[in-house]
């Protein structure tokens, strides 16, 4: 075991979790990640070993069956859990919200016991801007009030701060951090790891790439008619490299005894709004390359514009995005071309 400690990561194949998990292990600790390879596979657990050159403890569990939860807590020792594993489209979960509140919020529950049960201290959980819904004043601070989620998909991500908040005031001994990320994108520089969507992408970054591919014929952009400079929506975009190190941060203000309250909320972001329009032609022109693009409808569960204060993770974290939003383009498109060599 390292002098740092060890981190569990569930949800660790996926796009954020392999991630922080190069992060964690490149700061000195040590990671057990698990996941069910639902919304990921293999071949990104390869990725990141090839990334570190060393082999990492791998489970593969679903985080919604308690008892082979139950396994990895008895065979592995860890003060602290990052809990990634949760299905995050806004429109699916507008679609089918039944799927929605059982894995998130389930998953989650049989987390918070064992942690609780096995005397596991630290609790950061992977919240999002999407708990300030519609938000009436920007750039939203930690302290600004949330609005009714605008989706089923927020709404769990609000459920469930709320958990961990009455778990951290009710338990001794149990403490929990809530980062609530904007929009990452982007790919590890080594290209070996980032984001692997199944099926059409819910995202915007690998609809781009995919339609710069010829993988798909046409980007939709959803909507230009919103109040904003351009019409189409304003977003944060952070790089995921600098959002892995935001865990990171987060873990070390846990792990040595830092923390100013049992829970304690961040918001991770850029603090620059950036459209959707000017991402699209940021990303052209940053590789040289084209993306057929058509304006259809709005839709639904998306807010015209959020972005963030970062001034609290800024101070407190000593942690700050760093990465230039053109070297994160130019990332995401060499992971796209990569995925296409193999």
């Amino acid at each position: 075991m390292s002098k740092k400690g060890t981190v569990l990561v569930s949800g660790g194949a996926g796009f954020i979790g392999t991630h922080t998990t190069v992060a964690l292990v490149e700061a000195g600790y040590d990671v057990v990640m698990i996941d069910n390879f639902s919304n990921s596979g293999p071949s990104a657990v390869e990725g990141v070993e090839k990334i570190l050159g060393r082999k990492v403890t791998f489970e593969e569990v679903d985080t919604c069956d308690e008892k082979a939860l139950r396994g990895v807590f008895e065979r592995h020792q860890f003060d602290t859990v990052i809990h990634f594993a949760a299905y995050k489209a806004v429109g699916e979960s507008v679609a089918d919200p039944l799927k929605y509140y059982r894995n998130n919020l389930v998953s989650y529950m049989n987390i918070l016991k064992l942690m609780k049960e096995f005397k596991r201290p630290n609790v950061l959980f992977s919240s999002s801007a999407t708990v300030y819904g519609d938000a009436e004043t920007l750039p939203v601070t930690e302290q600004t009030p949330r609005q009714e989620a605008t989706s089923p998909y927020g709404n769990t991500k609000q459920i469930a701060e709320d958990i961990l908040r009455d778990c951290c005031k009710a338990y001794p001994g149990f403490y929990g951090i809530a980062l609530r990320y904007f929009n990452p994108i982007g790919a590890h520089p080594s290209a070996l790891i980032g984001e692997l969507p199944r099926g059409v992408p819910n995202n915007l970054v690998p609809f781009i790439t995919q339609t710069a591919a010829g993988i798909r014929e046409c980007l939709s952009i959803f909507g230009n008619d919103y109040n904003t400079p351009d019409g189409t929506c304003l977003r944060d975009y952070i790089d995921i490299v600098d959002l892995a190190k935001a865990h990171v941060a987060a873990v070390d203000r846990m792990v040595s005894g830092k923390m100013e309250t049992k829970y304690e909320i961040f918001n991770v972001g850029t603090g620059k709004p950036v459209s959707v329009l000017e991402l699209v032609t940021r990303f052209e022109k940053a590789n040289g390359v084209k993306v057929p693009h058509k304006i259809v409808g709005r839709r639904a569960g998306d807010v015209p514009a959020v972005w963030a204060d970062t001034t609290l993770a800024n101070e407190k974290l000593g942690w700050k995005a760093e990465r230039d939003l053109d070297d994160t383009l130019r990332a995401a498109w060499a992971w796209e071309q990569n995925l296409h060599k193999k």
